[in-house]
This record gives structure tokens, C-alpha cells and sequence, in this order.
């Protein structure tokens, strides 16, 4: 009986790892911030919008990939911004932004477009355009290699 209690116990600490793990774990551009001050990590932040189908594609195919979600997550605070929302503000640096306004002084011009920001919440580069899992891996592996973390 301890076996079994022992082995189901197992089983569902397991279990439970891997569904930690199952989806990036999303964050606000001001959630991304405030943890930046806490824990400084780099930031990641997936420009969209509604309309862009390389963008669902991305999210459907690169982003439920569990290389790619552990990868984001544990090297970067996951940040998702639609780039025509208007309507939700937030503040950043003393200035009023919502998610439209905070993409153009981003520059993003094209969808998806992924921003890596420094731990400082400086802007480092763009990475746009739709990518498959192992290539896109070998991007931000090479972003990171570059600029540290």
C-alpha cells in the first residue's frame, strides 16, 4: 500500500512539473518591469496583432513547442503585446502607454515581431517574422549569446 501511495504521489508531482511547463508563462509589460527590479532577467516581448495569421501560426506551432516554452521561460520574463490595442494603459518610466503606443516607440512595423529587452528594460534588438521551433531556438540562443543575460 505505501508502494502504491508512494508511486501515485510520484506520478502526480511529475505530472504536475510538466504542466508547469506546458504554456509560456505570459506577463503584462508592467509585470515584466516590476519582476525586472526584483530579479533582473532579460524581457521578451511578442508583438501581435489580432489580424496577423503568422502570428497565430507562431503562437499555434513555435510558442506550444516545449523546447521553446522552457527555453523562454527560464531565460526571459515572456511579455505578449497587441500592437493596435489602444484601450488598456499602463505606465513605464513616469510616461503613460497603452500596448499601440508602447509598439511604435518600439518601432515595430511588421507582425510578429519579437522584442528583446536588456535587463534594464532597454531595447537590444528586434527579431521578426515567423519562425519554426529549432530555428527560432537557435535565434534567441544566439541573442543571448551575444548580448548576455
Amino acid at each position: 500500500m505505501k508502494k502504491l501511495l508512494s508511486l501515485t504521489f510520484l506520478f502526480f508531482f511529475l505530472g504536475g512539473m510538466t504542466m508547469a511547463q506546458s504554456k509560456i508563462n505570459w506577463l503584462t509589460f508592467e509585470e515584466a518591469a516590476a519582476k525586472t527590479q526584483e530579479n533582473p532577467k532579460m524581457v521578451f516581448v511578442d508583438v501581435y496583432t489580432d489580424w496577423c495569421g503568422w502570428c497565430k501560426k507562431m503562437d499555434k506551432d513555435t510558442f506550444s513547442d516545449p523546447k521553446v516554452i522552457a527555453y523562454i521561460n527560464e531565460n526571459f520574463y515572456p511579455v505578449k503585446m497587441n500592437a493596435e490595442n489602444t484601450k488598456r494603459k499602463f505606465m513605464f518610466r513616469g510616461k503613460e502607454y497603452t500596448e499601440a503606443s508602447m509598439a511604435t516607440t518600439m518601432r515595430v512595423r511588421s507582425y510578429p515581431n519579437f522584442v528583446i529587452m536588456d535587463a534594464t528594460m532597454e531595447n537590444i534588438t528586434q527579431y521578426p517574422g515567423y519562425r519554426q521551433p529549432e530555428p527560432f531556438l537557435t535565434g534567441l540562443t544566439g541573442i543571448l549569446d551575444k548580448f548576455g543575460k
